[in-house]
C-alpha cells in the first residue's frame, strides 16, 4: 500500500502554510473568455512567493519535520523551483538546505536558489544521477531528503491550490467544468484534483505536459505508471520528470481526468500570448495550461488554469516574443 494525503490533509497544510504562504488570486481573462466563448480564469501561481507553486508544498513537508530531525537540514533535488521554494521554506524554520540543480537550469533560478540561502551542487542531468547525489548527501550530514512530488507532504501542500481554486469560483458565482494544471511529477495536479473533489465540485482536472515528457497522460491510459519516451530536452524545463510518482498516481488514478499533452511550439505561442496579451510574464512550464486552451485540447465552457509559475530567464522571453512578432 503507498501513502497517500487526504482532503483533511490539504485542509492542515493550508491552515499550516497560511502566514507565509500567498493566497494568490483566481482572475477571469476577458481576453480568453471572448475567444473561447465561455469564462475562463487564470489562478496566478507566479505570484506565489519565490515566484511558483512549489513554495507551498515545500513549507507544508519542511514544517513536519520533527523539531529534534531539523539539525541535519534539508537536501532537494530540482530543476530551480522546487528548489527555490525548499531554500525559502528553509530559512524561515531557521533550517540549512542544499539543493542539486542541473548545471544547464535557467539561471535565474539557479541564483534565485543561492540568493535564497541554499547551497547548490550543479550535474549534468545527462550523465549524473541527481538523486544518487542528494542521498549521497543526506547520508553524510544527516539531512531530509524533500522529494519533489513523491511525498504526501508536498501533494497536500500543493492541494492548497485547488482548495483556494474552489473557494473563489464560489464567489464568482461560477460552476467550473475544468481545471487544467502543469504536470512534471504530477504532486500539483493531483493535489489540485483532491482538493477540487474533496470540496465538492465536478470539475475535471486535467495534466498538461511536454510531448515526449507526458509519464502521466501515458500512465493514466495505461491504467499503471508508464514512462515517456524522452528525447531532446523540452523548453519547459520544469516539467521533464519521466513518469508520475508512486504516491501520486496512486492518488491520479482515480481522480484526473486523462491527460493532455503539448508541443515546445505551443508552449511558446502561450509564452509569447501571456506576455504581449495577458501582461504577464510567464515560464514556458507554467504555460503548459495556457498552451492547451490556445492550442483547442480543452473541453467545457467555464475553465481553470493554472499559471505555475513565472521563473524564467527574461532574455529566452524576449527572444520568443522578438520571433513571433
Amino acid at each position: 500500500m503507498v501513502d497517500v494525503p487526504t482532503h483533511e490533509d490539504v485542509l492542515a497544510a493550508a491552515e499550516r502554510i497560511a502566514a507565509c504562504a500567498v493566497r494568490t488570486p483566481l482572475v477571469e481573462s476577458p481576453t480568453l473568455s471572448a475567444r473561447t466563448g465561455g469564462r475562463v480564469f487564470l489562478k496566478l501561481e507566479l505570484l506565489q512567493r519565490t515566484g511558483s507553486f512549489k513554495f507551498r508544498g515545500a513549507l507544508n513537508r519542511l514544517a513536519l519535520i520533527p523539531e529534534n530531525a531539523r539539525a541535519g537540514g534539508v537536501v532537494a533535488f530540482s530543476s530551480g523551483n522546487h528548489a527555490q521554494g525548499v531554500a525559502a521554506a528553509a530559512g524561515l524554520l531557521g533550517m540549512t538546505a542544499m539543493i542539486v540543480m542541473p548545471a544547464d537550469a535557467p539561471r535565474a533560478k539557479i541564483e534565485g536558489t543561492r540568493a535564497l540561502g541554499a547551497e547548490v551542487v550543479l550535474y549534468d542531468r545527462q550523465r549524473e544521477d541527481r538523486e544518487a547525489i542528494a542521498g549521497r548527501i543526506c547520508a553524510e550530514r544527516g539531512a531530509t531528503l524533500v522529494r519533489p512530488f513523491d511525498d504526501p507532504g508536498i501533494i497536500a501542500g500543493q492541494g492548497t491550490v485547488g482548495l483556494e481554486i474552489a473557494e473563489d469560483a464560489g464567489r464568482f458565482g461560477v460552476t467550473l467544468d475544468a481545471v487544467l494544471a502543469p504536470c512534471s511529477g504530477g504532486g500539483l495536479v493531483s493535489g489540485i484534483a483532491l482538493a477540487i473533489r474533496g470540496s465538492g465540485l465536478a470539475a475535471r482536472v486535467h495534466s498538461v505536459e511536454p510531448e515526449n515528457f507526458d509519464g502521466m497522460r501515458r500512465s493514466l491510459a495505461a491504467g499503471e505508471r508508464e514512462a515517456a519516451p524522452g528525447g531532446a530536452l523540452s523548453i519547459a524545463d520544469a516539467l521533464m520528470a519521466p513518469m508520475p510518482g508512486a504516491h501520486v498516481f496512486a492518488l491520479a488514478k482515480g481522480l484526473l481526468a486523462p491527460g493532455l499533452a503539448v508541443s515546445d511550439a505551443e508552449l511558446e505561442r502561450a509564452v509569447v500570448f501571456a506576455a504581449t496579451q495577458l501582461k504577464l510574464l510567464v515560464e514556458p512550464g507554467g504555460a503548459a495550461a495556457l498552451a492547451a486552451l490556445l492550442a483547442g485540447k480543452t473541453e467545457g465552457r467555464n475553465i481553470a488554469l493554472v499559471l505555475s509559475g513565472g521563473n524564467a530567464d527574461f532574455a529566452s522571453i524576449a527572444a520568443m516574443v522578438a520571433k513571433a512578432h
